[in-house]
């Protein structure tokens, strides 16, 4: 089995792009499945049902995501409807949506990490494992784990090693060039990166931030929907009888159009 995990979406740029290049990468990788962290691709910051409807017709199949998917409160319904959208996990009891999902052959499990991430969320650590008890039956095992901190990430996929398939990190917008296979077959790569502007700092425009690194004021920050996007993603084969990874190889592009 082929899963294309593509990176955080950003904004309409971001979907965009999506749109422009997925379907002839699907073919091109023969991806069975394909997942996407999709909780900046509403104007920068959440996730609506009309952003999701955009990504589910470029042909996603299933989408993550992370702290910011609580920022429209308009998808807090559908997280709760059979649509295959995900939110951490390990969020406390009584919140919307589930972080558990089985589909397409395959169980995908959305975890959010707790170093620097501002979020009061459970441990991912306890998390996976309590998930883990109810998936015996499901040799293919994705996970992404939204969080800020690289050895947060690390340490969760050694910790799964060679009990799921695949630990990918997100919610940095950085791609990161360690993909591999651990020793007991879990592929890992610390962030898959971004799906949004490259002349950007991690998708938004970049003067705002500056201002903000130099005065440390509250300024608003917008994605940019302008310029060249890059796309980046990994593609995971798994063995679908034992679970076990064959390779990670990452699969970045980049555009050079303006939205429209």
């Amino acid at each position: 089995m082929k899963i294309l995990f593509i990176g955080d979406v950003v904004g309409r740029l971001g979907r965009k792009t999506v749109q422009a290049l997925l379907p002839a990468l699907r073919q091109e990788t023969e991806a069975h499945v394909v997942v996407i962290n999709g909780e900046n691709s509403a104007g920068g910051r959440g996730l609506t049902l009309a952003t999701a409807d955009e990504l589910f017709s470029a042909g996603v199949d299933v989408i993550t995501s992370g702290n910011h998917v609580w920022e429209m409160r308009e998808i807090y319904p559908i997280l709760d409807s059979e649509s295959p959208i995900l939110r951490p996990l390990n969020y406390p009891p009584g919140v919307p949506g589930r972080g558990l999902l089985i589909t397409h052959g395959a169980a995908f499990i959305n975890l959010q990490g707790r170093t620097f991430m501002g979020a009061d969320a459970d441990c991912p650590f306890r998390a996976a494992d309590k998930a883990l008890e109810g998936l015996k039956d499901a040799p293919v095992i994705i996970v992404d784990i939204h969080a800020e901190a690289t050895s947060e990430k690390v340490a969760l996929a050694w910790y799964l090693d060679g009990r799921v398939s695949a630990v990918i990190g997100t919610h940095t917008h950085v791609a990161t060039a360690d993909a591999r296979v651990l020793p007991k077959g879990t592929a890992f790569v610390t962030d898959a990166g971004m799906v949004g502007p490259r002349d950007s700092i991690i998708g938004v425009a970049v003067k705002p931030v500056i201002q903000r690194f130099l005065t440390q004021l509250p300024i608003r920050f917008a994605p940019v929907e302008k310029g060249p996007a890059i796309f980046n993603s990994v593609l995971i084969d798994v063995d679908e009888t034992s679970g076990r990874a064959q390779s990670i190889v990452r699969i970045d592009r980049e555009i050079n159009k303006h939205a429209k």
